[in-house]
């Protein structure tokens, strides 16, 4: 079962809000800087997902689980996929 979008956008949102200053995840910060803020604003109702704004939220949460050498098992919070380390 993969991760739902509604999860990833909440997971990213999670992260970028919880994160923002780990130096472990200062590159992945800086290069989702549209990614992490669109996942937010998709995930607290700031804006509604266009076909673009999925493509970044997409990305993100790839480059997340690969970062953290993850298969995505469907997941539904931050601290779950960060349990599974």
């Amino acid at each position: 079962m993969a991760t739902t979008f509604e999860n990833k956008a909440s997971i990213l949102a999670d992260l970028w809000i919880t994160y923002d200053k780990d130096e472990n995840f200062a590159d992945f910060m800086e290069y989702n800087d549209l990614g992490l803020p669109l996942a937010y604003s998709i995930a607290n109702g700031i804006i509604e997902a266009s076909d673009k704004a999925i493509g970044f939220v997409e990305e993100a949460f790839a480059l997340l689980l690969s970062g953290l050498e993850q298969e995505d098992t469907g997941f539904e919070t931050l601290d779950q996929l960060l349990s599974q380390e």
